[in-house]
């Protein structure tokens, strides 16, 4: 290692840094790196106080070493964490080691030869057309009686399903990102690539009734909040925080405080909604992405185009929707064919 390698803490900073900076990872991913990386530091803490280590001391690099990651992983086992968060934990490892190698830190990299389990490849969930047709419908006619956040909530459900949009870039959505001429939006994916995805007529509908009255009227029930406040320093306060919130104003999807709303707001959303359906699988906004990439598929679109569509920088990573099509169709069969 070198003379001047900076402790472990400080190192995993400037990796999670040259992430953001360097490689364009999102915030999302950054933070997994982190939340991993932060848990392997707090694992080689617990190894450095057992040997005898004093408490608040700085742990080193040098601490990292093959039997020691191997027996960060097997603790993870032993806690009954899933492979696919044992794999991706086993990820962030090689890539810090990986980097510390590189920036001459460490004399080796250690996680050269570091294995983990495969994450097991589960199916997603996907919604029958007629489960999402109907779902479509009953939050149109809740929309329909004037209600600014069933409007709103109608849309999103419209976008996700009709776009199979990432919640992050639904919520990431501006105004101008819309083109309500062409029913197009442009969003910015993973990696910060941007596509222009379309989207349907009754997505146009429900997208054009949030933002001709929906919108306007959760903004306007906030500022009445903040006006209504009995602290007056506390809604100055208030105002001048969204004045100064970054593209607060644009924001295509608002909150009922008046500011973006956030991928948690509308995971809970979703959740709730497909709470209501049958079926089993995880049950937030990607299960309407996956949804409207299995449908694309099962109505003839073609691969490659599918993968454009999601915006998915590998075909791979699409051809889960073809096993997902496969799938139903052999259900279908075995309910269906009297000799199945």
């Amino acid at each position: 290692m070198s003379e001047h390698a900076p402790p472990l803490d400080v190192a995993l900073h400037d990796y999670l840094v040259h992430l953001t900076a360097e490689r364009g990872y999102s915030a999302n991913t950054v933070a997994a790196y982190g939340s991993d990386l932060a848990d392997l530091a707090r694992f080689l803490e617990r190894r450095a106080l057992a040997a005898g280590g004093e408490p608040g001391r700085p742990v080193e690099l040098a601490r990292i070493d093959l039997p020691t990651l191997r027996d960060w992983l097997w603790e993870s086992t032993e806690l009954g964490l899933a492979r696919a968060t044992i794999a991706r934990r086993a990820a962030s490892a090689r890539g810090f080691c990986a980097w510390s190698a590189r920036r001459g830190l460490v004399a080796a990299d250690p996680a050269v030869r570091l294995r983990a389990p495969k994450a097991q490849r589960t199916l997603p969930r996907v919604l029958t057309q007629p489960a999402i047709t109907g779902l479509l419908d009953r939050l149109d006619a809740a929309a329909a009686d004037g209600d600014p956040v069933a409007a709103r909530d109608s849309a999103i459900v419209e976008l996700l399903y009709a776009s199979g949009l990432r919640v992050s870039e639904l919520v990431g959505l501006d105004l101008d990102d819309i083109d309500r001429e062409r029913r197009t939006l442009r969003v910015l994916g993973k990696g910060s690539k941007e596509r222009v995805v379309p989207y349907g007529a009754p997505a146009a509908r429900s997208l054009d009734q949030y933002l001709e009255r929906g919108r306007a009227a959760l903004l306007a029930a906030a500022a009445d909040a903040v006006a209504g406040a009995a602290d007056a320093t506390a809604a100055k306060s208030t105002l001048e925080s969204h004045r100064r919130a970054p593209q607060g104003g644009r924001a295509a999807f608002v909150g009922v405080r008046g500011g973006r709303l956030g991928p948690r707001s509308v995971h809970r959303l979703i959740a709730a909604l497909l709470a209501e359906i049958p079926g089993t699988g995880p049950s937030g906004p990607h299960a309407l992405r996956h949804t409207a990439a299995t449908h694309l598929l099962d109505g003839g679109a073609d691969l490659r185009a599918v993968q454009e569509f999601l915006g998915h920088a590998s075909l791979g990573t699409t051809q889960i929707y073809t096993h997902v099509s496969a799938e139903r169709l052999k259900q279908t069969y075995r309910t269906a064919h009297p000799r199945a």
